[in-house]
C-alpha cells in the first residue's frame, strides 16, 4: 500500500492493491483487522483543510469501511462527529473515536442497531445533546447478503436489506428534521449495483436503487428549507462487507472488472462525502455522484 498521502500525484492504477487478493472469510458485520491487505480508511492518507469548521455530523456505519474514512475525514475537515455502529462492533469504533479526537474535535460512541425505529431518534437526540445540533447526516450503513437463485429466496432477507439499508433514511431524517437549519446537508451511500446489478445481489441491488430514488426525492422536498441531500455510489470497495458475504472464488478476483482493475479503497470513497457535505456543493442537490475505478454508470 502507497505510504504517500492522497494529495501526492501518482497512477491510480497502482495507487492500491490489485488482485489477487487471497482467500478470506469472516461472519458479519466483519473486522478490518482480519483483512488481507487492511483497508486505508485514511488513517495515515487524509490530512484535511477545515473545509466542515464548526459542522457537526452523525456517520452510520462508522467503525468500517466506507462510514469509518468519512468519520474520519470529517473529523479532520472540523466536525464532530457521532459514530453509529453495531454493539459488536464497538473495538473498531473506540479506533475511530480515538482519531476523531485526535484531530481536535468531539466523537460520540453511539451503539445500536438502525434497524429499530427508536435507535435512529436515540442517536439523533444523543448527538443534539453531545454537540448542541447536528446539520451533516452520512447515512452509510448497509447490509449485503448474496443470494444466488430466487429458488433460495427468503422473505426475511428481503426484510434485513430494506429494514438496515432503506428504512434508517426515513427515520433518521425524520427525526433530524427539527433540528437542520438552512446549509445543512444529507449524503447517501447507493451503489454502482443500484444501477447496474449483478444477479446473485438482487435484493442488495433494490435497496440501493431505492436509496438513489429517495435521494432525488427528498432534495426536491428539502430544497425550500435549503437543505441538500445527494449521495455516492460506490463500485467495488475494500470493505468488511466483502469477506463477510462474498464467497472466496469472488474475492480473490474482486474489483478486478472495474476500468483500474482493483478495488476501491474506503479513503477513496471519503472526499466525495466531505464534497457534498460542504458549502462548497451549494447548488449540488438531487445528484448520486458514481466513485467506480473508471466503470461508467447508466
Amino acid at each position: 500500500m502507497s505510504t504517500r498521502t492522497m494529495y501526492t500525484p501518482q497512477n491510480p492504477l497502482d495507487q492500491y492493491p490489485r488482485p489477487p487478493f487471497p482467500p478470506q472469510q469472516q461472519d458479519g458485520p466483519g473486522d478490518i483487522h482480519e483483512m488481507t491487505p487492511v483497508p486505508d480508511h485514511g488513517e495515515q492518507s487524509y490530512l484535511g483543510s477545515g473545509r466542515l469548521a464548526g459542522r457537526k455530523a452523525i456517520v452510520t456505519g462508522a467503525d468500517s469501511g466506507i462510514g469509518r474514512a468519512v468519520a474520519i475525514a470529517y473529523a479532520r475537515e472540523g466536525a464532530d462527529v457521532a459514530l453509529s455502529y453495531l454493539p459488536e462492533e464497538q473495538r473498531q469504533a473506540e479506533e475511530v473515536a480515538q482519531l476523531v479526537e485526535k484531530a481536535g474535535q468531539s466523537a460520540l460512541l453511539f451503539p445500536g442497531d438502525l434497524q429499530d425505529e427508536a435507535t435512529n431518534g436515540a442517536l439523533v437526540e444523543a448527538a443534539v445533546a453531545a454537540f448542541g445540533g447536528v446539520d451533516i447526516l452520512a447515512i452509510i450503513a448497509g447490509t449485503m447478503p448474496t443470494v444466488d437463485s430466487i429458488d433460495d429466496f427468503e422473505t426475511k432477507t428481503l426484510d434485513h436489506v430494506l429494514k438496515a439499508n432503506i428504512y434508517p433514511l426515513f427515520w433518521l431524517t425524520k427525526a433530524a428534521s427539527p433540528h437542520l437549519k438552512p446549509g445543512a446537508s444529507i449524503v447517501t451511500c447507493s451503489s454502482i449495483q443500484g444501477f447496474q446489478p449483478s444477479p446473485q445481489l438482487a435484493e442488495y441491488a433494490v435497496s440501493k436503487a431505492g436509496i438513489a430514488n429517495w435521494t432525488r426525492a427528498m432534495a426536491q422536498q428539502l430544497a425550500e428549507r435549503g437543505i441538500r441531500v445527494n449521495g455516492v455510489a460506490p463500485g467495488p470497495v475494500w470493505t468488511p462487507l466483502q469477506p463477510a458475504f462474498v464467497p472466496n472464488e469472488k474475492i480473490e478476483s474482486f474489483g478486478s472488472e472495474a476500468a483500474y482493475g482493483r478495488p476501491g479503497q474506503p479513503a477513496e470513497l471519503a472526499p466525495p462525502f466531505v464534497l457534498l457535505a460542504s458549502q462548497e456543493a451549494s447548488y449540488i442537490s438531487g445528484e448520486t455522484i458514481a466513485v467506480t475505478g473508471g466503470t461508467p454508470v447508466h
